[in-house]
């Protein structure tokens, strides 16, 4: 793993990040007040805020398009590559990761773009590679969604591509997907070799590939039992196959209140009274064509949850149970943990009051 970059250099058993801040709801797919706008003052003031609390990463999602709905969840969106780079100037310690598809844009192209963030950042730049799965995205630049597989082979070459560029003087290249004569990058990223990839691969062939170029996997499921032997795979592939070590990631929202009821009024609250179900039901069909048909009696559960925090698991109650839940993702084997918030203003605030002096009493934090 690199380094020279803040996740990697972090002392805390349990890494943390803030997840969806360049997304209009952020990851709560609701109607109550006080989600994120997408306003550049407030990408500013909250990463500001999560640097000084100590957090160690913002994690932002790639989005082209809303998902209708009351809201449109996430039709406002920030490009992530161009708002790494503001943020990255306007920070010090916390590293800025951006999201990218691989179907929307050329190695050559990322490869000088990743390099030139990394150096404004001073060497805190982090990638998040996603191989494309919201099709009616990828329609939009005029190409056509490959077969599940086929995604995975087209990011390997890609990425292959992306590290010679990045190591390697002049060179001719020939894939099956890309062709790239004369192919030269300078300068090179701060980081050596470079910046820390992530990935979000669940599947067989996504696991695979985040054993083989990941540093950090981010791992998704319907339950802590479920994700936890996601986690063991990957590193199990990781080490197995390709020799290496690799972290994984997975996803939290918090409702914190001072008793464990108001947390669960407040969640139900702004899941079932305000929730926006039409936006949840057209994600959840992106993912799963006939969703409610193909689901049956877990349909609802994971609507609520996607509402709740894009499919993350709670961390709802008071702050002792909300470490206590992050403990016990820890004990999983998770390296770290993106977070969220209906209010991430107030989120990051309760996190540096409340949550991290228990989280240091936990032995998940040293900082």
């Amino acid at each position: 793993m690199p380094s020279s970059n803040p996740i990697a250099d972090s002392r805390n058993r349990l890494k943390l990040g803030v997840f969806g801040l360049n997304v209009s709801g952020g990851c709560a797919m609701t109607s109550a007040a006080d989600t994120l706008k997408i306003e550049w003052d407030e990408s500013v003031r909250i990463a500001r805020a999560a640097e000084a609390a100590g957090i160690e990463a913002i994690v932002p999602v790639a989005r082209w398009r809303g998902f209708g709905g009351v809201t449109n969840f996430n039709h406002r969106s920030f490009e992530t590559l161009t708002w790494a780079a503001g943020l990255a100037a306007l920070t010090e310690r916390i590293g800025i990761f951006a999201t990218v598809h691989i179907p929307t844009l050329h190695p050559v192209r990322a490869a000088k773009e990743i390099a030139t963030i990394d150096h404004i950042s001073r060497g805190r730049f982090a990638l998040n590679i996603v191989a494309g799965w919201n099709e009616p995205e990828i329609r939009m630049f005029g190409v056509s969604q490959l077969e599940h597989d086929q995604r995975y082979a087209l990011a390997d070459e890609f990425t292959t591509l992306l590290k010679r560029l990045w190591t390697e003087d002049k060179f001719d290249f020939a894939g099956n997907f890309f062709t790239t004569p004369g192919a030269y990058s300078e300068p090179k990223p701060v980081q050596r070799p470079w910046p820390l990839i992530m990935s979000a691969g669940n599947s067989p062939a996504g696991r695979d590939f985040a054993a083989r170029h990941a540093d950090l996997n981010f791992a998704l499921g319907p339950d802590l039992p479920t994700l936890a032997a996601t986690c063991a795979d990957v590193k199990r592939m990781a080490r197995e196959r390709y020799g290496r070590e690799i972290s994984v990631f997975t996803m939290g929202y918090v409702v914190c209140r001072e008793t464990e009821r108001e947390a669960l009024r407040y969640r139900d609250y702004y899941v079932k009274e305000k929730g926006d179900f039409a936006a949840a039901h057209n994600l959840l069909e992106t993912l799963i064509p006939n969703s409610q048909s193909a689901l049956g009696d877990q349909y609802m559960a994971m609507i609520e949850n996607f509402i709740a925090g894009y499919s993350a698991l709670p961390l709802v109650g008071t702050p002792e149970q909300v470490v206590d839940g992050m403990s016990e993702m820890a004990r999983a084997g998770f390296d770290g943990l993106t977070l969220s918030w209906v209010d991430y203003d107030e989120g990051i605030a309760q996190y540096r009051e409340q949550l991290r002096p228990l989280l240091i009493q936990a032995g998940l934090r040293v900082e």
